[in-house]
């Protein structure tokens, strides 16, 4: 049996009855008119391929116009080219040049300008046609498309070609006409081009685009000849379709086959598989699946804006942070220019860094290069730069953002509550709504996580209600997740528990683990057990709710629990996560780890690390041993805070830079009490501003004082 024959065997039931391909609107009555009768004019074979350039030879001042219209982007130059050719009728009338203006005109935008070029063509060919469907299909006018293809053979009486079928197939793909797309396939295969390599690709678009995957693969394998773009094509239908494994299996055998060639249009079709968004957790699969797209990137010989731009999304979207901005530093001194999809994906990487000096240096590029107003920028610049802790620059931005859409508020309301101002945040979402912009349900999430961080139970409780009853949002996991953050923050830790058995959907791993939370800070050993015996089951490999339930032990002195706690890690084979922090100097990002002596300044570290400790005993500093999880003298665990990454980094940034120079961390897990502590009392003997942002939030030391007002 044929691949046709197959696919609609198949898809029998929808082309049984006959199908409207369009509604005709040139006429004072509705026509409708059947593509059967259309393919029924070209159902015999088909001409030879023309031209699509035609003939002419051009000289002098001629030459020079028809190649500045091949040349032509810019609408304005066009239509000075097009008013010097009404002057010249004899060239005008040329068919080649017609051609010619069709196309430029419609790469300027322009499709009617085209249509009204075809229009006083008095000699039209396929060559004609196939510009001219090409035109609307890239501007989205499909309907526009079919009209033409089926008055192309019914009144003009010309006979489509191996081209002209694409292009009405992207229309059916792009409008999921899929019916239509079936007759065509019909149609291609009785005149002997369902071969043709064209015709193959974009049936592969077609069918994955209308949810046939199946029917895609099959026309993917029975292909005689493939070239890239037919596997480009196959790769984006399992990518977006969710078969992420599928995507990256296609992408690895065409790796290992080596002809094709993988390209530009590769990466960007594998893109969808390879963000973390689409994974429950990041593992060795995941993380062996980048490093193959990372080899296909680098053995690519030629590498344009398109590949680059795939390859830093890829990083930032897996949390690859320091390789997205290496990678952007690379394309760089490659000479590539940064384009705006570029700058959108390594901003978020720049906040995650806190690499404010990388995060100026791009904004100066945006400025520069004029690429404002675009909101994308400008909202991916106010959370750059809120995550890099610099909340006066953020709000600059903000509020130079002309026309802000829900994205920019919701990132100014994030940027106040992370950083501890929750009724700053409040306000600002007030101010939203009151500007006529309807609130979505993530900018809820971001007031409700806004509350939780600054303690503002009430208005948290409020906010909740609010959604659900006067925008009528249906609660998704993250809102709850924020009430039960909420909640224990606040120390409802049994009104917390009561809320997650009451929920309508299952607590996943966020809200349980925000309980768990909850309890070591609230030492509720009993619900805490409760929480940790869920999380267990549902993510038995994430070391730090082990942590945890360790923290919550030890806090009681129940050592023989964390020992048993410890053991059950170890014959697990799970790992603490080793804390470290981040600073970023010199544009170079720093890296701290607890007890790191591996930095060049070492020496110079410990030594401002010794000059620092002895001013903070003199002020009745008394490091917090509590917080150290181990069962040991009271002096190693006093020994063992005192090299916490975070005390190195801040010694660090002191040692470098002058005074009044404010010091900038991140940390890849919460702070503890006695850094929290001793953080206060450096901002206050060195008259420096300590911002760091841990996993929760951002901290303000300043003059003894966090900005959190103890509350993280």
């Amino acid at each position: 049996m044929g691949r046709l024959n197959r696919i609609m065997l198949t898809r029998a039931t929808v082309v049984a009855a006959p199908t409207v391909l369009y509604v005709s609107r040139e006429t004072k009555h509705r026509r409708l008119l059947f593509l059967p009768r259309a393919i029924s004019h070209y159902s015999h074979e088909l001409t030879a391929p023309i031209d699509a350039d035609g003939g002419g030879d051009y000289e002098g001042g001629n030459a020079a116009l028809i190649q500045a219209l091949d040349d032509c982007r810019s609408p304005r130059t066009l239509r000075s080219l097009h008013s010097r050719l009404l002057h010249r009728p004899r060239l005008l009338s040329d068919p080649a040049v017609q051609i010619k203006l069709m196309r430029a005109l419609a790469s300027c935008g322009d499709p009617h300008g085209a249509r009204r070029v075809f229009d006083g063509a008095p000699h039209k060919n396929a060559v004609f046609f196939n510009v001219m469907i090409r035109s609307y299909v890239n501007h989205g006018l499909h309907g526009h498309a079919f009209r033409l293809f089926a008055d192309m053979s019914l009144r003009h009486h010309v006979k489509p070609d191996n081209y002209t079928f694409p292009c009405v197939l992207k229309a059916c793909a792009g409008s999921d006409h899929l019916a239509g797309g079936l007759q065509l396939h019909g149609a291609v295969t009785k005149l002997g081009l369902d071969t043709n390599i064209f015709v193959g690709n974009t049936l592969i678009a077609l069918y994955w685009r209308c949810g046939g995957l199946s029917d895609a693969l099959r026309v993917f394998d029975e292909m005689p000849t493939k070239d890239v773009v037919s596997w480009n094509a196959m790769i984006a239908g399992y990518a977006q379709n969710g078969q992420y494994d599928r995507a990256i299996e296609l992408c690895e055998k065409m790796v290992a086959l080596r002809k094709p060639k993988p390209d530009a249009g590769t990466m960007a079709s594998i893109l969808p598989a390879m963000s973390n968004t689409n994974q429950s957790a990041m593992s060795n699969t995941n993380q062996t699946d980048i490093h193959l797209i990372r080899k296909m990137f680098d053995e690519m010989g030629k590498k344009d804006l398109v590949s680059w731009n795939a390859m830093i999304a890829i990083y930032a979207n897996n949390s690859m942070s320091a390789e997205a901005v290496e990678l952007f530093t690379s394309m760089e001194m490659a000479g590539v220019e940064p384009d705006t999809v570029t700058l959108a994906s390594v901003l978020p990487a720049c906040g995650d860094l806190s690499a404010l000096s990388l995060g100026k240096k791009i904004h100066e590029v945006i400025e520069r290069k004029r690429m404002l107003p675009n909101l994308v920028l400008e909202n991916a610049l106010v959370d750059a730069y809120a995550n890099c802790g610099s909340l006066d620059a953020a709000r600059e931005v903000f509020d130079g953002i002309n026309g802000k859409d829900v994205v920019s508020w919701t990132s100014i309301v994030s940027a106040y509550g992370m950083h501890g101002h929750g009724k700053k945040a409040i306000a600002l979402f007030e101010q939203m709504r009151k500007s006529g912009v309807k609130p979505d349900p993530v900018a809820f999430i971001s007031i409700l996580s806004a509350c939780s961080h600054s303690g503002l139970l009430n208005e948290g409780k409020y906010y909740f209600k609010c959604m659900t009853e006067c925008y009528h949002f249906v609660p998704r996991i993250e809102h709850y997740a924020c009430m039960v953050d909420l909640l224990g923050r606040s120390g409802h830790v049994d009104e917390a528990y009561d809320f997650i058995l009451k929920m309508p959907i299952k607590p996943n791993e966020r809200v349980w683990g925000a309980l768990l939370g909850a309890c070591r800070v609230h030492s509720n050993m009993e619900i805490g057990l409760a929480a940790a015996d869920h999380l267990f089951k549902l993510v038995p490999e994430q070391s730090v709710y082990y942590v945890l339930l360790s923290n919550i032990y030890a806090r009681a002195g129940r050592w023989e629990d964390v020992m048993s706690v410890r053991n059950l890690m170890t014959n697990k084979g799970i790992k603490k996560l080793p804390g470290c922090s981040n600073v970023e100097l010199w544009n170079k990002v720093h890296t701290f780890h607890i007890g790191d002596r591996s930095h060049p300044q070492s020496k110079e570290i410990y030594e401002k690390l010794d000059v620092l400790m002895r001013r903070l005993k003199e002020l009745g500093y008394v490091t917090e041993t509590e917080t150290a999880l181990h069962d040991v003298e009271e002096e190693d665990k006093e020994g063992h805070l005192l090299v916490h990454s975070e005390k190195l980094a801040i010694a660090f940034v002191l040692v470098n830079t002058t005074p009044k120079t404010p010091i900038r961390i991140t940390m890849n897990l919460r702070m503890c009490g006695d850094c929290h502590r001793a953080a206060k009392l450096i901002s206050s003997i060195a008259e420096r501003e300590i911002i760091i942002k841990d996993t929760t939030i951002f901290h303000h030391f300043e003059h003894g004082v966090c900005a959190c007002g103890d509350y993280w």
